[in-house]
Parts: C-alpha cells; sequence; structure tokens
C-alpha cells in the first residue's frame, strides 16, 4: 500500500478505485482480487517430483490461450476487481512472447502488481526486460542449496543460473526477492538452516513450503514437514526470531532473525489452511478457470471466449464458479479425497535403501543369513512398496529384526572376518582400551563400558537414552573406497555411464542415507543435522572411487552413523551405477575416520 501510495500510478488507481465486484465474491464473502494465469505447460527442467524424464503429453498448441487471449481474458478479471496477476506455468520465461504479454499487462488501468513464479534458469538473461515491461514482483523456486542435489532432482544442470538469477533480481531493486522452497522430509528438510542463512545478506523472503497433495506425487503425512517443526528447529539455532506482522489476506506467515537483510515465511497449506481468506483464482494454460488449487472442478474460459460470448457472458460464467466455491480445500474434509492435476513424483525407493543397508551390519552375511527374517528379505524383496506403506512395512522389519538380533547378542560370540573384538574380557574395566585389528591399521579408544550400551541386562535391544547428556558440537568423518576395475573406472572417469553422471549420484544417495539413518539403523537416535558432507575422488592407481562423508551437529549425541551410512549409501550407489559394466567390483575400507565431541572424547584412526 505505501509503494502504491508513494507511485503517481498507485495514487490514481487507489483514488478511483471501484466498488469490488459481486461476480468474484463468493458465498462466503470472499473477494477474490489475485489472479494466477498459467502461460504454458512446457519447462525446461525435469524434476523427479514433478515429470518423468522424457517429460508428459503436452496439450496441442492450439488449444492453449493466445497472447491475445490472455490479455482479453486479464482485462476482464482486472475490470471485475483483480488487482494482482501473477504468471506462472510450467516455465513462463521459456514463452517467447512473455516479455509482450507482461507489457500489455502493465497498461491495464487498475492492475497494482504484476509477479511471476519462475525455476530462474533464464531469468537472469530476461529480468532487465521484463522490469523495463512493467514486471514488479518475483517468485523464485529452489528446493536445495546443494548444486549436485540440484541437479540431481531437476535432470539438467543449471544451479548457477538460479542464483544468478537470485542475485540479478536483487541488483534490479526487487525486495524482497521471494525464493519458494517445498519442504519434504528425506529430502532437504535439513538445509532449513542454510536457507534462513541465505537471508543474511540478501532482502530475501525465503517462503518454506508444506509438502500439498497433486495426483501421482504419493503424498502423504509422514512427507510432510508442518510449519511447527520447521519453526521449532529453526528457533533452536536462532531463539531471537520475530514474528512480523502480516496481511488477513496473506498466506504466508512471516518470521525475521533480527539484523539480516532478509526474512523467511511459512506457507502452512496442510497445517494451518488459509481458506479462510483466499482471494485466489487461477487459469490454466489451456483456458481452464479454477477456484480452489486442490479442486479438479474446472470451467473453460477459452472455450466460452472462441464461441463468441460477450464480456457480460463470461462474467457470469466465472461468477457462476466462484459461486460455487467451497469453505476450504474444494470441500474436501479427507486429505486423501483431494485430486488435482498431475504432479508426477518419482517414489522414493526407501525399501531398496534398507535392503541395501541390511549388508551394512557388522555381522558378515552368513550371519545375517542366519536370522530367518533377513533371508526373506534378502532372497525375496518386494518389487515395490507404495510409500504410504513403506515406514509401516520397515517399522515391522525392524521390530522383528532387532528381536532376533537380541536373542542372538545373548549367545556366546565368536571371532568373525578380520575385526577382533573381546566383549567377555573379565579383567577390562572402565578405563581400559581396546584394539580393532585387519591388515592395515590399529587404533585405540577410551572404553565406556563392559557391556553393549544398546541391549538391557536381558539381552533386549534398547535405545540409548542420552537425555542426561549435555549439548555439544559433534561432528564425525567417515570413509569407504570402492574398486572398480580399469574398464569401469575409465568409463566414470569420463562420465560413460549409462545411468547417468556416477559421482554427482552417489554423492546424493550419500547425503540422503546420512538424513535417514534413523529410520534405517533401529536404535539411532533422529539427530538434527547442520551439515553433510559427501566427496567422491579417482584414485587411478587402484581403479577406485574414495569417498569420504562428514556430519555435523549440535546435540547430546554423536554422528557416527550418519557419516559411516552416508559412506556406505554412496559406495553402494557407485556399484549400483557400475555393475553392468561389471560384477568385480570390490567394496572396503568402509570405517570411521574421526570424531570430536561426546564423553568419550575425540578419535582420529591413524
Amino acid at each position: 500500500l505505501q509503494e502504491l501510495q508513494n507511485s503517481g500510478r498507485g495514487r490514481f488507481l487507489l483514488e478511483h478505485a471501484a466498488p469490488f465486484s459481486a461476480f468474484l465474491t463468493d458465498s462466503f464473502g470472499r473477494q477474490h482480487n489475485y489472479l494466477r494465469i498459467s502461460l504454458t505447460e512446457k519447462c525446461n527442467l525435469r524434476c523427479h517430483y514433478c515429470m518423468p524424464e522424457e517429460g508428459v503429453q503436452l496439450t496441442p498448441k492450439s488449444e492453449l490461450l493466445t497472447a491475445q487471449e490472455i490479455i482479453s481474458l486479464a482485462r476482464l478479471f482486472v475490470k471485475e476487481g483483480v488487482e494482482k496477476i501473477r504468471l506462472t506455468g510450467g516455465e513462463p520465461l521459456i514463452r517467447p512472447d512473455v516479455v509482450d504479454i507482461v507489457g500489455q499487462l502493465y497498461k491495464l488501468e487498475g492492475l497494482k502488481t504484476i509477479a511471476v513464479t519462475t525455476n530462474g534458469i533464464n531469468l537472469a538473461r530476461l529480468l532487465p526486460r521484463l522490469k523495463e515491461a512493467g514486471l514488479n514482483a518475483i517468485n523464485i523456486s529452489l528446493d536445495t542449496l546443494v548444486p549436485a542435489k540440484f541437479e540431481f532432482i531437476v535432470r539438467r544442470k543449471g544451479f548457477h543460473k538460479v542464483m544468478e538469477g537470485i542475485h540479478k533480481a536483487t541488483e534490479l531493486g526487487y525486495r524482497p526477492v521471494k525464493v519458494n522452497c517445498v519442504v519434504m522430509r528425506g529430502f532437504n528438510e535439513d538445509e532449513l538452516l542454510d536457507f534462513v542463512d541465505f537471508t543474511k545478506d540478501l532482502p530475501l523472503d525465503v517462503r518454506f513450503i508444506e509438502y500439498m497433495p497433486f495426483d501421482g506425487n504419493k503424498w502423504n503425512f509422514k512427507k510432510m514437514v508442518s510449519y511447527k517443526e520447521m519453526l521449532d528447529t529453526i528457533k533452536q539455532r536462532w531463539p531471537e526470531l520475530e514474528k512480523l506482522p502480516c496481511e488477513a489476506s496473506s498466506t504466508a506467515k512471516s518470521y525475521k532473525v533480527p539484523h539480516f537483510q532478509g526474512q523467511i515465511s511459512f506457507i502452512t497449506s496442510m497445517s494451518e489452511h488459509f481458506c479462510g481468506s483466499c482471494n485466489r483464482l487461477r487459469i490454466t494454460a489451456d483456458g481452464n478457470l479454477k477456484v480452489c488449487l486442490f479442486g479438479n472442478s474446472e470451467v473453460s474460459l477459452r472455450d466460452h471466449l472462441r464461441s463468441g460470448a460477450s464480456e457480460e457472458e463470461l462474467v457470469q460464467i466465472i461468477g457462476a464458479a466462484v459461486g460455487r466455491k467451497k469453505k476450504q480445500h474444494a470441500g474436501m474434509f479427507n486429505i486423501s479425497q483431494m485430486k488435482n492435476r498431475p504432479m508426477i513424483l518419482i517414489a522414493f525407493q526407501l525399501v531398496k535403501c534398507i535392503l541395501m543397508l541390511l549388508f551394512f551390519s557388522p555381522l558378515p552375511e552368513p550371519a545375517l543369513m542366519s536370522f530367518p527374517l533377513c533371508q526373506d528379505a534378502l532372497q525375496n524383496p518386494p518389487k515395490s512398496i507404495p510409500w504410504g506403506h513403506t515406514l509401516s512395512h520397515w517399522s515391522t522389519l525392524r521390530a522383528s529384526l532387532s528381536k532376533q538380533m537380541g536373542k542372538a547378542l545373548c549367545l556366546e560370540a565368536s571371532p568373525v572376518g578380520q575385526v577382533s573384538v573381546d566383549c567377555q574380557s573379565k579383567e577390562a574395566s572402565p578405563g581400559s582400551e581396546f584394539c580393532t585389528r585387519d591388515l592395515r591399521s590399529s587404533t585405540r579408544v577410551p572404553r565406556a563400558s563392559d557391556n553393549l550400551t544398546h541391549t538391557d541386562e536381558e539381552g533386549r535391544a534398547t535405545m540409548v537414552d542420552v537425555g542426561g547428556k549435555p549439548d555439544s558440537r559433534r561432528r564425525a568423518v567417515a570413509g569407504a573406497v570402492v574398486r572398480l576395475g580399469e574398464k569401469a573406472f575409465g568409463m566414470v572417469r569420463q562420465n560413460q555411464m549409462k545411468k547417468g553422471d556416477v559421482l554427482a549420484v552417489a554423492q546424493i544417495a550419500g547425503i540422503q542415507g546420512a538424513k535417514l539413518t534413523s529410520q534405517l539403523i533401529p536404535l539411532c537416535h533422529n539427530i538434527p543435522l547442520n551439515h553433510v558432507e559427501v566427496s567422491l575422488s579417482l584414485d587411478e592407481t587402484r581403479y577406485a572411487v574414495v569417498i569420504r562423508s562428514s556430519c555435523q551437529t549440535w546435540g547430546r549425541t554423536g554422528v557416527e552413523m550418519e557419516a559411516l551410512t552416508a559412506a556406505s549409501l554412496a559406495a553402494l550407489t557407485v556399484y549400483d551405477m557400475c555393475k553392468a559394466v561389471t560384477h568385480d567390483i570390490v567394496i572396503e575400507e568402509v570405517k570411521l575416520l574421526s570424531k570430536t565431541g561426546g564423553q568419550r572424547g575425540d578419535f582420529l584412526r591413524v
């Protein structure tokens, strides 16, 4: 409002504002003054959670709205009271006439804001012309700040272009530049703090969006990270976080870290819906009017426009659709009922990860195969399990496996493999040391206990209570080596594997593995990781990929398992991507390299 009052165009619009149209007011009194128009179904990215790599079947060009039809409909809505239009897609900035469309929208009397939501790939190149044409608000979609993860998810390069677009927007004076981040459990919730820190020196509004259901995206509550959970995580780092005032129709709950240039917001579509103040309507690229994002009820304005309907008739059609708008979420009170246009989402293959991680057990495969449950899981893995059933399946698997493992731990142990640990020594004392031996290293660390910490007095598996431990900075580094052989090594080095960039995908798998550790290793605590880093390098002398992973947190328990899981998942991903070339691949030297923090002191493998 203040910006409008300070500009000549804004003062004119405020002084000559007409009464709001009854046709854009629904039966609950909500006035719809915000219109979102999709310019295209096409996109220059291939995000896993949006569409398959080969793309989707697109609407024929002849059935999409032309630029003139877009302007005609926009003019009609603005006459009836719409004050803000946002251009969306697909990716709106790949439409060749986007600058001209913005320029024509700017000429509409009564329109106060022209905005665009973009993936940012073309933004830096087009923004100067868009600003000159009249664009005055920008939202940029960015779900990760990790370049390799970005490339893995969108199946394209371009992270640097998105960042260039963000900086170009700030240089051209856009305040704030909104960055949209859809938060998904198991994917990017560990980057919350990094996104907040992103606002320290830039005038950004990073908007954390609760993951919402669309046909095909396998949505369920377990994947959604709620606003309150995100807020709690951020307040642990910045307890001085301040809540900012907001407009009645705002979808965002905004906060700011004192002395930061930018701010953060939460779009609470699922946990605390804002249907009661909704002021939005949508027109799809093929000309259908949607009165609710969650509804599949659509009215074709294109067909009526092309059949020669007058403005008055179009207004009546629009008014009837708005009048049918439900009170909330398209009238559905059960989230599982929600249907919408598809946004194809690749399913997280958690079951596959679980089966792979069973191989990471300290017991060798013959010992694992002695457990009936492992025999079934390893010999007859399920080919596919819907995400909604995956965690419950794993919970059953984990409980049964833990029970069997607990019983096994009560039995007299005998040395296996190359590692020998005497857990039964009567001479050991709390201050003594134990030694792990293999052919290459010998490491001494303080012994904390004569007993296994994850079993109770009866030998049953139990989780360690860390409630009484003090918080401290914890860091762990782990490593692994994957020997590929000369042929596979050469193909990895030349990036010639059919499955894609081995090192980039393995890096992402390692990061994902670290975040999923508590779900995969039964007795690990769920730790909020501050940072995860996975690096892969090539060792030509051994024809090997050398993996290093590091994890850090501020908490009451260490992150050794997270680092080891990261290294192991990265190693297994290298194996998976290279096994079509050769099965003569050896994963070795999976080990902890160092740790700092905690009551047992620091550890460094020499």
